[in-house]
């Protein structure tokens, strides 16, 4: 399957083995130097095993596992900066969201705006480099509340996961879907599931053999087994989508 069919989801995660094709460290927001990804942690992964006997033969055909290894080929984001991809790439293919941010890139001195940036700028600015008017709004919106302090990098961090979501769903424009992207990609929380994800719910078809896309109640059955680390499940579901065979 192309990486660069149209779906739902990030601009930065659907290529064929989780990774980009190239560096672009133009991109850097300010954020801390990231170090390189580390394996699945070991006490997740055997409980994952233990738990699901389908998903244990995704584990084992992937024993040297790097759940996070795709962001070793993005420069270090800050939550702002995660934001904008994942803003960007809604509804989009890579393709077209790669050129939108490298768009944003070239009116901004070559890497992503600040909040201050990004509110400072013409509307027309975030039009031109391919933005819809509403995903400007988004952005905008998203950007005072860095600005005035009722969002920031580090008032993220020490929210729970139902705090950061009642947050970010605050602002027109941020679903659930994109909250629990950002608790997944920006946060690293251990217990994520991606609900409405397209590409998620088609590798569970495929991987437990089910007749149709699953139903919500469905996908709550299989994921509440891999709880407290839905996030490590879900890597290797992705990991299963685009590594293996169609």
């Amino acid at each position: 399957m192309s990486p660069s069919r149209r779906r739902r989801g990030t601009a930065y995660r659907f290529t064929r083995n989780g990774q980009l094709p190239e560096k672009r460290p133009g991109m850097r927001v300010g954020a801390r130097p990231r170090q390189p990804a580390a394996l699945a942690d070991r006490k997740a992964r055997e409980f994952l095993r233990k738990a699901d006997p389908i998903l244990a033969g995704i584990i084992d055909a992937h024993p040297a596992f790097r759940p996070r290894a795709w962001m070793d080929e993005l420069p270090p984001l800050d939550s702002f900066g995660t934001l904008i991809f994942q803003v960007a790439g809604q509804q989009l293919s890579v393709a077209a969201t790669r050129t939108i941010v490298s768009r944003l890139e070239e009116r901004f001195g070559g890497r992503l705006p600040s909040p201050a940036e990004l509110l400072a700028a013409d509307p027309q600015v975030l039009r031109e480099a391919g933005l819809s008017a509403r995903k400007g709004a988004t952005l905008r919106a998203l950007a005072e509340r860095f600005v005035d302090g009722r969002l920031s990098d580090e008032a993220l961090e020490r929210m729970t996961d139902e705090e950061v979501e009642a947050a970010l769903t605050e602002v027109k424009g941020i679903g659930p879907w994109s909250a629990h992207g950002f608790l997944l990609v920006a946060l690293n929380r251990p217990d994520v599931f991606l609900t409405g994800d397209i590409a998620l719910r088609r590798a569970i078809k495929r991987i437990y053999r089910l007749e149709g896309v699953p139903s919500e109640a469905e996908l709550v059955g299989i994921s509440d087994r891999w709880r407290p680390y839905r996030s490590l499940a879900v890597s290797y579901l992705f990991a299963s989508e685009y590594e293996e065979p169609r």
